[in-house]
């Protein structure tokens, strides 16, 4: 794990220490994203749009290979292609990863033009 996915701050409503946040409080609700319009990592999109001062803009394409995915177990980041074909498991601790994200995912990652 490097120093960056330490430093990693998550911003959501009553977040617990893995990032499950007020709208999704599963056991497999341990994935914060982050957004294109201001670089920051939120628990999810509901929690961006409650916190947030500004409207939601997906992670951009021309930047898939920064980090833009955070696991709030082993807290390591990955990028957005890393994320869509690590199969709801996190490629670095196993743990899994709610499948029902996938829905909103063109909420989260820029889609092809």
């Amino acid at each position: 794990m490097s120093d960056s996915d330490r430093d990693v701050s998550v911003q959501g409503v009553d977040l617990d220490t893995e990032t499950r946040c007020a709208h999704y409080r599963s056991d497999r609700d341990v994935v914060a994203l982050r957004f294109g319009c201001c670089g920051d990592f939120f628990a999810c999109y509901r929690c961006h749009e409650a916190v947030a001062d500004h409207e939601a803009v997906p992670w951009p394409r021309d930047r898939f290979d920064e980090p833009a995915v955070y696991c709030g177990v082993c807290r390591s980041t990955m990028t957005a292609p890393e994320y869509l074909e690590c199969e709801h498991t996190c490629p670095r601790c196993g743990t899994s990863f709610n499948p029902g994200c996938r829905r909103h995912v063109h909420l989260y990652f820029e889609e092809s033009s």
